[in-house]
């Protein structure tokens, strides 16, 4: 039998939990984020190296890594889908399970974030976002003739509220309403936007200031160049190396204790997306366990 990366079929036995959420319902351009987990699976079955380039091991040798796909999200409402998240994201937590999720629209971060707060003091956790946009607003009134308070774009204003910290790299685009927030100190959000002189790595670990930490990458928070396969794409973003470089210091300063990746929206013409997002996936579970292969 060839090995695969998602490596069991027992999620007790697993160290990791790939979280499929297909969800799409409240994006607000290109369509096509439903069909991202799959894609990014696949990748993971059939594209992506076992063998680690930089710890020069296989990572599945070591990591137990199972996949539970939530199935179909599309017609249950924001509601609905949020508390069938939540849900199975407390499972999971409650049986020390990492979960990585995988979505669909970036509001299926905030079940993992209601989660995760259950096991670990918000205030005790940061979230590293890297995102062409903040997702700080209240709904979504300002461009949707259906608003909705759980729209992908208010995602962030959700972790606020629940009392994480939140550093924001890679921001291009935001609305007025999004700057006076995170211009508030006490909302606690600091923001690196793109553009001019790249900021270097170390000042941005300067400001995860808690033990824990959560990574959440929207795709369109790379150059389109890199992550051309997304919903809401913005040029001038951030490349490869510094995004791997930054994920993986960030990793082996705190803790890790969940991540996403969301917004990956398949096209016919490439698989650069789906294939960077699986990559990602894969090397962060690695800077996670390394302590199990690296003496």
């Amino acid at each position: 039998m060839i090995q695969g990366i998602i490596n069991t079929e027992n999620i007790d036995e697993a160290d990791v939990v790939l979280l499929s959420a297909a969800y799409e319902k409240t994006a607000s351009s290109h369509k096509g984020t439903m069909h991202g987990p799959a894609k990014v699976v696949e990748c993971l079955d059939t594209q992506i190296e076992f063998f680690d380039r930089k710890f020069k091991v296989n990572v599945n040798d070591f990591v137990k890594t199972a996949h539970q796909d939530l199935g179909d999200l599309q017609s249950m409402s924001p509601e609905d889908t949020l508390k069938k998240i939540s849900e199975s994201c407390a499972e999971l937590v409650k049986k020390d399970k990492f979960i990585f999720l995988l979505g669909g629209e970036h509001s299926v971060s905030i079940g993992h974030f209601m989660a995760l707060s259950e096991k670990y003091p918000a205030k005790d956790v940061t979230i590293l976002q890297l995102d062409a946009h903040c997702d700080l607003r209240k709904d979504d009134s300002d461009y949707s003739d259906n608003p909705s308070g759980l729209a992908h774009s208010t995602v962030m204003h959700h972790a606020v509220g629940m009392g994480y910290s939140l550093v924001q790299v890679g921001i291009r685009t935001y609305s007025e309403d999004e700057h006076n927030f995170f211009m508030d100190p006490k909302n606690n959000v600091t923001v690196f936007e793109w553009g001019g002189a790249v900021v270097p790595i170390e000042e941005i670990l300067k400001t995860i200031r808690t033990k824990y930490l959560y990574i959440s990458i929207d795709v369109d928070g790379f150059d389109p160049s890199v992550m051309p396969g997304t919903g809401t794409p913005v040029q001038g973003g951030l490349s490869w190396n510094y995004g791997v470089e930054l994920i993986e210091k960030a990793i082996n300063k705190c803790e890790l204790i969940g991540a996403d990746i969301v917004e990956v929206s398949p096209t016919e013409e490439s698989v650069t997306t789906e294939y960077g997002a699986a990559q990602l996936c894969y090397s962060m579970i690695a800077e996670k366990f390394r302590a199990r292969f690296v003496k």
